[in-house]
């Protein structure tokens, strides 16, 4: 374990010594912490996400722009640990409230045989970075509302508009799950609190990456490590998400945590075992400005061993 410590307190990424700092090694030294979020805003990676806003410090594409667009770039910069309360991100915000919000958005949302069939995962994206952020305003309220409006009677969400369709899916109810735990951290809604717990039982009964039929896996690349996820799942993003949310501890992780265990290096870190981005300046969808550390089995990914290893200490599981 020294080992891998010391190779990531040696990193020249400023977020992985904030999230080694504060997530593993319990630093909470405010002075520290405001040092290291300030290298955080200033780093190459910062800057290299919002290198396309304008003068309105607006991203001049859709804010869907797969991974260049607002709605994207948002959560990512929460999720390196980007300080909270910089207004300068508020046009942004408003980029993805105006589409979220819109009228013509609004046509997307269909029922069919009583259930709302919505992609959730945009509306819990967006609520998660702003919450993280410091940007909610009462439009990011909306936000929650909807989610728990839309909630199906399992637990999750679906964006499915095959009347057929009866269950709710991983990757549209694992984001609306994080938002809205979150949600309920920081202001205590109850009613966030009770439908986070209800979304958890889409992944925790399924025991992370299982099908209920018959115990086979979901889909392989659900065991594979990824990093950004943006909005697909795997075992480690689903962790992660529990782990935050105050579920780790439920028995039926334990199978997902001995596979991610299972996939640690001999050096202490942890592979990136696939991507979902192209690194790329010319415009085109799943194209990220941005090198999230590329794929290898042998070689450790920073950010893949970062979310590993907190994970592995909520559990319990690092000594």
């Amino acid at each position: 374990m020294e080992e891998i410590i010391t190779k990531l307190q040696q990193s020249q990424e400023p977020c992985i010594r904030l999230k080694l700092y504060r997530d593993i090694l319990d630093g909470e030294n405010p002075e520290i912490l405001k040092i290291l979020g300030e290298e955080v805003k200033n780093s190459l990676r910062v800057s290299l996400l919002l290198s396309e806003r304008n003068e309105e410090d607006k991203i001049p594409h859709h804010p869907y722009g797969k991974w260049y667009g607002a709605h994207w770039v948002l959560p990512i910069l929460a999720d390196i640990g980007y300080p909270a309360g910089d207004k300068s991100l508020t046009p942004l915000r408003d980029q993805v409230l105006k589409w979220l919000l819109s009228k013509d958005h609004e046509k997307h949302i269909k029922v069919i045989f009583g259930k709302v069939r919505r992609c959730a995962s945009q509306e819990g994206n967006a609520l998660y970075s702003m919450l993280k952020l410091g940007l909610a305003d009462e439009k990011a309220e909306e936000l929650a509302h909807r989610l728990m409006k839309w909630q199906w009677p399992d637990g999750g969400w679906n964006c499915d508009r095959n009347p057929e369709v009866i269950n709710s899916s991983f990757m549209e109810t694992l984001l609306p799950l994080r938002a809205l735990s979150l949600l309920g951290r920081i202001s205590g809604d109850n009613k966030a609190i009770v439908s986070a717990e209800n979304a958890s039982e889409i992944f925790l009964k399924r025991k992370m990456f299982r099908r209920l039929s018959d115990g086979s896996i979901i889909e392989e690349d659900f065991i594979k490590l990824h990093y950004p996820c943006y909005w697909h799942y795997d075992i480690l993003v689903g962790l992660k998400v529990m782990a935050e949310a105050g579920f780790i501890s439920d028995p039926r992780c334990s199978e997902a945590l001995d596979l991610l265990e299972s996939k640690r290096l001999p050096g202490g870190g942890f592979p990136a075992e696939g991507k979902y981005y192209r690194l790329s300046n010319k415009q085109a969808p799943g194209r990220s400005l941005v090198d999230w550390g590329g794929v290898s089995r042998t070689r450790m990914n920073e950010f893949v061993t970062l979310v590993a290893l907190w994970v592995l200490k909520k559990a319990g599981r690092l000594k």
